[in-house]
């Protein structure tokens, strides 16, 4: 993952710990006052809740201990690989896009970040600036694009 990817998941993980898990455990705590458990909805919810936040807590501390952060800076080439920003021209209309090809947990394509594992940069890695690239999603059907540019930064 990139660097902005490894911090993004430390901000949600401090997050987690430091506000959501103590909003949560006064949320039991309130309910209990309310009587019998057995019939307490919020009571239920809140455990719900907590036993969400306690999963992606350890989701992210894993992920956090196991990323391997690559450093975009020192990349660079004509070549597509994980990093690079790719500016693309869909060959029916003519629109560009432009993508930067992240890690799975980063990405978000409104934001112009696409997942590595994505059907597209599958498609992309190891091509460079005038291949045309051919895809198939479930979603666009059938979609060919042309590699105008490619950039590290």
């Amino acid at each position: 993952m990139t660097a902005g990817g490894l911090q993004q998941l430390q901000e949600e993980l401090k997050h987690l710990k430091t506000i959501e898990r103590h909003a949560v455990i006064k949320a039991i705590a309130e309910a209990r006052e309310h009587g019998d458990l057995s019939e307490n909805a919020e009571y239920h919810a809140a455990r719900e809740r907590q036993g969400f936040i306690e999963g992606r807590i350890k989701e992210l501390e894993d992920k956090v201990a196991r990323a391997e952060v690559i450093d975009i800076s020192k990349l660079s080439g004509i070549d597509i690989k994980f990093g690079a920003t790719v500016t693309l021209v869909e060959d029916e209309t003519d629109e560009r896009v432009t993508y930067q090809i992240v890690g799975v947990d980063e990405a978000d394509v409104k934001k112009g970040l696409l997942s590595i594992s994505s059907p597209l940069a599958r498609a992309l890695i190891g091509k460079s600036i005038g291949d045309t690239c051919d895809i198939t999603t479930p979603g666009k059907g059938h979609k060919s694009y042309e590699i105008i540019e490619v950039s590290y930064h």
